[in-house]
């Protein structure tokens, strides 16, 4: 805060301020990172054992697998929504739980869940996208971005 806007504060804010410090939660931060990082890491473990299982029983490639298994996995995460599970796993891992594509799916089913009694056209169909709606726009912009400056470059360099 400038030095003019705390000169400018009054006894009463300046005590209060005081006062919240003092009884602030103060916030695991290393525990918090050490469930996020656990949870994130176990649910890149089962993407990574199920893209085992498609290239073993359903002869994908190690270049083929990457959208069948994104796919299952969202596919896993809209199941644990929808019985309650992913909410439980989101309040302990925080962002171990809504970082991978696991946390897609759960944003998608969640607003569709929410919205359901609003019909199938006007409440799932309009707010199943409205979160994830930017996540998709960003993502294939970003991909639009990478695409021309790998073809510039593939031009100058070859």
């Amino acid at each position: 805060m400038p030095k003019q806007q705390e000169k400018n504060k009054t006894i009463e804010q300046k005590n209060y301020e005081k006062l919240q410090a003092k009884h602030e939660l103060k916030r695991p931060i290393a525990k918090n990172c050490v469930k996020a990082f656990l949870v994130g890491g176990l649910f890149c473990t089962v993407g990574q054992a199920i893209s085992y299982i498609y290239i073993y029983f359903f002869n994908f490639t190690e270049q083929t697998v990457g959208n069948p298994t994104s796919a299952t996995m969202v596919f896993i995460a809209l199941l644990l929504t929808g019985f309650g599970i992913y909410d439980r796993i989101g309040q302990f891992a925080g962002a171990g739980s809504a970082v991978p594509v696991t946390g897609f799916g759960n944003a998608i089913i969640s607003a569709a869940i929410e919205h359901r009694t609003e019909g199938f056209v006007l409440g799932v169909g309009s707010n199943m996208f409205k979160l994830a709606g930017s996540v998709i726009v960003f993502g294939v912009f970003s991909a639009f971005v990478v695409a021309i400056i790998k073809t510039l470059f593939g031009m100058v360099g070859g």
